[in-house]
């Protein structure tokens, strides 16, 4: 397929360039060609599809307690399929899925992949390792011994799973658990990253407390989720420089989870306290990639776009800078440096077409004229 005229961002620099992208299933050319085409998009942008690094598919947004969630298997695959669909018609090409309780994103995962459904490319983790009665236990990864937790690791091995998860702090789903809490010690965490790496997988680790935090970083982790700065003081107040420094020292990278939500926050005096946060990371050298936490309460698992414009001015990110965050950035941090991520030869023909340039205005991702995973058109009607 030739696509002609288009204005592109490659998902690295900082310019748009002119010219037309021939696409298989991969990209094998970008450049300008004497060739006729029906596809012809003079005017139009293309930017590489966008990347949420932290998504729960079996979440329901509409259902606010946890354990009222759908438990048959049939009606909740049904439901994990449609919501596949429409996160890859809102631009989304590649979600990481953080946690679910029957593997049943792996089998949408797989259904995708033999191009039996539509939806994005999945990277998932099945089930999260937590503490006795911790936070999301109702999953099934429920650990209080390294013994246990080395059963959960090889059990998400056997579904084949892409990465483990580690739910390090509670989290406020949970009943009975609490953000700030540290729900395993730093040898624990030690030996599971430990296992997880002998079996080549990378870990999220789950951090809303500014000690969760500590301890991933410590443990080497590959990605802290939230990293919320969750200190007796609360919400974002226990920020520990000396901390941070070590997250970037280690090269690991933060998936902060600011969603179309948090744009509540504008305005009101906590804003200022999450903008010293990011602004503090920044100058030590962290690196952030996009992600949503989509399927928790009124977080639909389309809210990536919506979101990009808050996460760009609570992180105090260019709109570049957050485009990347959402693209090149997020391919490398999830593993996928080299597949997608970027408009370059070679890559997994994964991009978005608007009829604006979303790189002088975020909104305008909330509307993308043709999508394209894979080498396949995705209709956005």
């Amino acid at each position: 397929m030739l696509y002609k005229n288009l204005n592109i961002w490659d998902g690295v620099g900082e310019d748009v360039c002119f010219g037309d992208i021939f696409v298989d299933e991969n990209i094998f050319g970008i450049g300008q060609s004497k060739q006729s085409a029906s596809k012809d998009f003079s005017g139009c942008f293309a930017i590489p599809g966008l990347i949420d690094s932290h998504i729960h598919l079996c979440l329901d947004p509409y259902e606010r307690d946890p354990l009222k969630q759908e438990l048959d298997e049939e009606k909740l695959k049904v439901a994990m399929i449609s919501r596949a669909e429409l996160i890859v018609k809102a631009g989304i090409t590649t979600a990481r899925d953080l946690g679910g309780g029957k593997h049943l994103e792996l089998l949408v995962r797989d259904l995708i992949e033999k191009k039996k459904i539509t939806g994005p490319r999945l990277i998932c983790a099945g089930q999260p390792i937590t503490s006795r009665g911790g936070h999301c236990h109702f999953w099934g990864g429920e650990a209080d011994s390294v013994d246990e937790a080395i059963k959960v690791i090889n059990r998400q091995a056997a579904a084949a799973v892409d990465l483990i998860k580690i739910m390090v702090t509670g989290g406020s789903m949970t009943p009975k658990s609490k953000p700030i809490d540290s729900q395993f010690d730093l040898d624990f965490l030690i030996r599971m990253v430990e296992e997880a790496k002998k079996l080549n997988y990378p870990v999220a680790a789950h951090c809303h407390g500014s000690d969760g935090i500590l301890k991933a970083a410590k443990a080497g982790v590959s990605t802290i989720e939230h990293c919320s700065w969750v200190g007796e003081s609360g919400w974002g107040r226990g920020f520990d420089v000396e901390t941070a420094t070590l997250i970037a020292k280690k090269e690991i990278w933060v998936s902060p989870t600011v969603n179309s939500g948090w744009e509540r926050y504008l305005g009101s005096n906590y804003v200022e306290v999450l903008r010293n946060n990011f602004k503090k990371m920044k100058e030590v050298g962290v690196r952030f990639i996009a992600s949503t936490d989509a399927g928790i309460p009124n977080i639909f698992h389309t809210d990536l776009p919506l979101a990009m414009p808050v996460f760009s001015k609570i992180a105090g990110l260019t709109n570049t800078e957050t485009l990347r965050a959402a693209t090149s950035v997020a391919a490398s941090a999830i593993g996928l440096a080299g597949v997608t991520g970027s408009i370059e030869r070679g890559r997994s023909a994964d991009f978005v077409i608007y009829d604006e340039n979303p790189l002088a205005d975020l909104n305008v991702l909330r509307a993308p004229k043709l999508v394209v995973v894979k080498g396949q058109e995705v209709s956005v009607d």
